[in-house]
């Protein structure tokens, strides 16, 4: 990677709009608190390393961020630098998830968490926050908290995730459309482990447009185009999708072939306390695996705002920027090359 590509996305003012908040504990914090539980190079961590399953990706993720979150200031010590990193490689906007609580997992109670990560968001950066949930949690325990998230101060939307084969729950779609209602946003992990008509599930069935992945709707044609022609947005996450073997290898992502089928495209890190990865990382990769131009690493820039929950004005001041950044580098605006 040369100094210049590296300068050059180092300065595009980005967006992150697929994270996990226990996904994205910082190791250094873990390596720090018990060095002996956590060394410092653990092996899942290495760039080469492959999940065999998506259970045991789970597994390891919940071995890793259980025992640190179970309180609202270890949320808040987290995101604390989990932003400052952010901040640090000029990412300004960021949507975060954050598990609703279970008994047995994490007992911290939901307006909490919000207010303890409310309260890390440093100066530059505008942080939205939402509720994670998994496809049979409107089964359990969990629906009266379901329920009222609408209500909810602090709570830009929720997200439907997990193990994706999962059957989802018979009321999603009846709950969604009262917490859009409510003025949430809703977001549906699809097209990961399971297969497009998953993605069309979430489309038409529970109405959202914002999927978090949506890899696998390259499979099916008309989904791509009943995506495109929704106006649906695909969070996407290569480094990811390669370490849990949704794809072979980063030369094979439909990153490219999504975006010119006209499908809006972002690229955030998902659960980098698992993949080690950062933003700057992801567009960089691109560059290097799929030979992403610098106009085309701008786009993927551009569709992060056009999405991001700031006002108008903002917005264009951020889209302006990246477009004078690609000028000043030699490349016209509109340049991509699928």
């Amino acid at each position: 990677m040369s100094s210049t590509l590296a300068a050059f996305v180092q300065a595009l003012p980005k967006t992150e709009t697929h994270l996990h908040v226990e996904g994205a504990l910082p190791y250094e914090l873990l390596n720090a608190w018990q060095p002996g539980q956590f060394p410092p190079n653990p092996p899942f961590r290495e760039r080469s390393h492959r999940f065999a399953s998506f259970p045991e990706f789970e597994q390891a993720l919940l071995n890793a961020a259980l025992p640190w979150f179970t309180s609202a200031e270890r949320y808040h010590e987290a995101t604390k630098l989990m932003f400052q990193k952010h901040v640090a490689q000029n990412v300004r906007y960021v949507e975060t998830s954050f598990h609703l609580p279970i008994t047995g997992f994490i007992s911290v109670p939901g307006p909490e968490i919000i207010a303890a990560i409310r309260a890390a968001v440093p100066p530059g950066l505008e942080v939205r926050i939402y509720a994670g949930m998994l496809r049979s949690d409107l089964a359990g325990g969990l629906r009266p908290t379901i329920d009222d998230l609408g209500n909810w101060d602090g709570l830009a939307g929720v997200d439907l995730h997990g193990f994706e084969p999962m059957p989802t729950e018979r009321d999603t779609a009846a709950v969604w459309a009262r917490l859009r209602a409510a003025g949430k946003v809703t977001k549906c992990h699809a097209g990961e482990f399971d297969g497009p008509a998953r993605v069309r599930e979430a489309i038409e069935v529970l109405g959202v447009d914002r999927i978090q992945h949506g890899v696998r709707a390259i499979e099916d044609p008309a989904v791509v185009r009943l995506a495109a022609d929704r106006g649906v947005t695909f969070d996407m996450c290569p480094i990811s999708n390669v370490g849990l073997q949704v794809i072979p290898d980063l030369a094979a992502h439909p990153l490219r072939r999504l975006m010119a089928a006209g499908i809006r495209c972002t690229v955030s890190t998902d659960d980098p306390l698992i993949f080690a990865n950062t933003v700057n990382e992801e567009y960089t990769t691109l560059a290097a695996e799929l030979h992403f131009t610098r106009g085309e690493l701008a786009q993927v820039a551009r569709n992060g705002w056009e999405i991001a929950d700031v006002p108008e004005g903002v917005r264009a001041q951020m889209i302006a920027t990246i477009n004078q950044l690609l000028t000043k580098g030699g490349e016209s605006e509109g340049e991509f090359n699928p």
